[in-house]
């Protein structure tokens, strides 16, 4: 099962045109505590022996307002089956909200990990494990067709799932165009597909394409996130609707192997902590 993220924003506008008169029409806009935006998703080419780490984090603001980066107070990915090893990363520039570190590719891959984000004396959380994938086999272009006056260029894709497990995958096409897929109706098998590009690509233009491996909740998370995002908005902004990613608000967790104990569990992050294994191919277009 595919689903291609949709685009296009709906406006809604209210016009007065008799004679010459314009009302105002005031829009009373709901107030909500801002929530944190996390985008911690770690991708790892396990041919090498570290990974370039970032993770951004911004908060909620009005729909009319641009979104403000988080100053945290401090950010740790620790690895709890190698005696609580840890690492904590660095705000790359000040007021960034863009924090990052040279990690270990062993230290992402072998054991449970475990995010911490500590936040106005307050304590966000998630966990993970590494998820692995299979590589891409071919990656072409295609035809290039004209819809409704706008031209789509197809790509062709293909690679072989492997029968040893149950695979979800995430497709990244470049240019904010994700697709997730599983192997329900493939498993074990060489797969292939078309994607198609709404906006027009110039010959010579490049495009890297990047297939992911994801896990069941991570693949429902996106599929839904995919499903209700759209154009203007990337996917790991503000969504239309809160889409409830694996981050939680432990501030008032007394027990780490208890997750049930909250207090607060409307409090929480949005966004989703994953680490996955990558492959990208590069296509020059025609």
């Amino acid at each position: 099962m595919m689903r291609k993220r949709l685009l296009g924003i709906v406006i809604s506008t209210v016009l007065c045109s008799f004679a010459s008169c314009e009302d105002v029409v005031e829009v009373d806009l709901s107030s909500v505590s801002p929530r944190l935006i996390i985008d911690a998703i770690i991708r790892v080419d396990t041919t090498q022996p570290s990974t370039p780490v970032t993770i951004k984090v911004r908060e909620t603001n009005s729909f009319f307002e641009a979104i403000p980066p988080a100053g945290l107070q401090q950010i740790t990915i620790a690895n709890l089956d190698t005696d609580g090893q840890f690492v904590v990363l660095i705000e790359e520039e000040p007021n960034s909200g863009i924090y990052s570190a040279e990690v270990g590719t062993s230290f992402l891959t072998e054991g449970l990990l475990f995010l911490q984000i500590d936040f106005e004396d307050e304590f966000y959380v998630a966990y993970t494990n590494f998820v692995p994938t299979v590589p891409i086999n071919n990656l072409g272009q295609g035809e290039t067709i004209t819809t409704f006056g706008e031209e789509q260029t197809e790509v062709i894709i293909s690679f072989t799932d492997s029968n040893e497990r149950d695979d979800f995958y995430l497709f990244d096409f470049d240019f904010g165009n994700f697709l997730v897929t599983e192997d329900e109706f493939y498993q074990g098998q060489d797969f292939e597909f078309s994607y198609f590009y709404d906006q027009e690509l110039d010959a010579g233009e490049e495009i890297e394409v990047s297939i992911l491996g994801v896990n069941e909740e991570f693949y429902d998370y996106m599929d839904l996130l995919l499903e209700q995002s759209e154009g203007g908005f990337g996917i790991f902004e503000t969504p239309a609707v809160t889409v409830r990613g694996n981050f939680i608000n432990a501030t008032t967790i007394d027990n780490i192997e208890n997750f049930n104990n909250v207090n607060t569990p409307d409090n929480y992050g949005l966004g989703y902590f994953a680490v996955v294994q990558e492959y990208k191919q590069t296509l020059t277009i025609q």
